[in-house]
């Protein structure tokens, strides 16, 4: 078992498969030294957790363990993509989008469910610049999308 593997283990958390693509497009893309994510929900078991606009369908607390999972996906699509999460030197940049009530500004709040499992995970290399966006629709109803970019060794 690698390294990070090890610590995802130590704290509790697990892995779920990587999900598969909603349509016609790569999962993950490498170039040079650096992997760019397509843009991943927060499905569990091939089911959104949860649907809606936070604000008004969600609470903001929802949002934020919707983005913990979509974080988890994304962690799984890399880990099938690089054969093992160590080869990732750093995490660079989170994009995330929030499907977000008309009045909702709070996005920033809802994108620390996935910011704060990769500083768990990857420890000071799991912090990254990151957008936090609000729209007012999202692919299939999902409350958060979220892509990243990460350094590879």
């Amino acid at each position: 078992m690698n390294l990070i593997s090890k610590k995802i283990e130590s704290i509790g958390i697990s892995l779920p498969e990587a999900p598969p693509t909603a349509a016609k497009y790569l999962p993950a893309v490498t170039v040079n030294n650096l992997v760019y994510t397509s843009g991943n929900d927060c499905r569990v078991d091939g089911q959104l957790m949860f649907k809606g606009k936070v604000g008004k369908d969600l609470t903001k607390e929802e949002g934020k363990l919707a983005a913990r999972q979509t974080m988890l996906n994304l962690l799984s699509t890399l880990e099938k993509h690089l054969g093992s999460l160590d080869k990732i030197d750093r995490v660079v940049k989170i994009l995330g989008f929030v499907n977000s009530a008309e009045d909702f500004k709070e996005q920033p709040y809802v994108l620390d469910g996935a910011s704060e499992i990769l500083e768990d995970i990857f420890d000071e290399k799991g912090w990254s610049a990151r957008s936090a966006i609000g729209t007012s629709e999202l692919p299939f109803g999902t409350p958060v999308e979220i892509e990243m970019i990460v350094k590879i060794k």
